[in-house]
């Protein structure tokens, strides 16, 4: 299948409600999944897309978060872990004979959720 557009979607205040740092240890705990994030998630898988869920969520915390993430049933291709809570920069090329922006960016108020998101 040809994934024709990627999306890195960060996972806490994103995705699901951001929650104490001290809890994501916990591989027992419910995340809250933010209102629409099933919905919009499963139409961008149907459509093809690459999600990629990022998170400033330690390493350590990978099976923990795998867990949380199945029991919450929030669909994906990969997880990348350890971002930290700085800054994110997304650097990319243009394709050749283009001069259309293929890195873009959508900063969201925290917990809104991506249900009104259009990509």
């Amino acid at each position: 299948m040809n994934k024709s557009k990627t999306i890195f979607c960060d996972l806490d205040g994103t995705l699901v409600k951001h929650c104490n740092p001290v809890e994501i240890q916990n591989p027992n705990l419910n995340l809250e999944v933010l209102k629409g994030t099933h919905e919009k998630l499963r139409d961008w898988d149907n459509k093809g897309y690459t999600i990629i869920i990022t998170t400033g969520r330690k390493e350590s915390a990978r099976p923990a978060t795998v867990k949380q993430l199945q029991r919450a049933g929030i669909l994906y291709d990969a997880l990348i872990m350890g971002f930290g809570g700085g800054k994110r920069y997304l650097i990319n090329d243009w394709k050749l004979n283009s001069t259309e922006d293929y890195a873009i960016a959508i900063n969201l108020k925290r917990n809104t959720g991506i249900k009104n998101l259009e990509i």
